[in-house]
């Protein structure tokens, strides 16, 4: 007889480790605390390493113990990868399940989500949000993929796959009437200006204006790239956005991009956690978005 691994003894030592203490993990689980430890006991005999150390009222992981936990959370995730892959398997693709940085333009989003607008293409879903939630999401196997304009943090044991996906120019956009200047200092020094709070290019222009030596008049500092856009649109000032922002209104001649260089570029990234079941439509998707203009 072979002589396997019992994960259901795994499951067990997980709850322990993560509670750290015998007792609250026995309450989890809904099991007597004695049943538990028999069950701890068994998995230190098949493996033939004491997993815990007693210190005060703790359980702490031993060496042999953090080397079971990771191999045992990676398992795991697997299993419920597994069960969220089949569990909406079907006749036809399931929805592709897209996150959002909240601040991102709703005119790239569109860019995005071009090929899945064309008949045939699967069903998606669209929710927005802060990085940090959108990544525990995509942790979790809730979304497939995050767009954003940052490079997630690192650490904390996740390991994320962030593929640039496009880099747009970041210019000056306003009223017509406001853009004939003879130098971008000048203009710079005499209109007033929308300034998003995005790093990228909120630090882009700050170089900018202390390379120049010229004291911009920051009329308003926002955070949603919808709003600059229709802040332009009223004529508050002008937008420094990327030119995907207000493309509807270059289009119709409302606004105009002023011409000089900036020298600031943005970055949109596709974040993906690296899935033995990824959703069968995502790579096509990336495959054909990678270096859009």
């Amino acid at each position: 007889m072979i002589n396997r691994l019992n994960y259901h003894h795994l499951r067990y030592f997980h709850e322990v480790a993560r509670e750290g203490h015998l007792g609250q993990a026995a309450d989890r689980l809904n099991i007597a605390q004695s049943a538990l430890s028999v069950q701890i006991k068994q998995l230190e005999e098949r493996l033939g390493f004491d997993l815990f150390d007693r210190v005060g009222r703790k359980l702490v992981l031993t060496e042999a113990g953090r080397i079971a936990l990771d191999h045992a959370e990676r398992i795991f995730s697997t299993g419920d990868e597994l069960l969220a892959a089949l569990a909406q398997s079907g006749p036809s693709d399931p929805p592709l399940r897209i996150g959002a940085l909240s601040t991102l333009s709703r005119n790239f989003q569109l860019q995005f989500l071009a090929p899945l607008l064309k008949p045939g293409a699967c069903a998606f879903s669209l929710k927005s949000g802060s990085l940090r939630p959108l990544l525990a999401d995509l942790e979790n196997l809730a979304l497939d993929v995050v767009l954003t304009t940052q490079v997630p943090p690192t650490g904390e044991g996740l390991v994320l796959a962030a593929q640039k996906i496009a880099e747009q120019p970041v210019r000056l956009h306003g009223r017509p009437d406001h853009l004939h200047h003879a130098s971008l200092a000048d203009l710079l020094a005499q209109e007033p200006l929308i300034l998003p709070t995005e790093d990228v290019i909120r630090t882009g222009f700050e170089n900018l204006v202390t390379a120049l030596g010229v004291q911009p008049r920051i009329v308003a500092h926002v955070d949603d790239m919808a709003m600059v856009r229709l802040l332009a649109r009223a004529g508050l000032g002008l937008a420094i956005a990327p030119t995907v922002v207000v493309a509807d209104e270059l289009a119709s001649g409302m606004l105009a991009t002023a011409p000089f260089d900036l020298g600031i570029t943005e970055p949109f990234f596709a974040v993906t956690l690296p899935r033995k079941f990824p959703h069968p439509a995502l790579a096509g998707l990336l495959r054909g978005l990678a270096g859009v203009a």
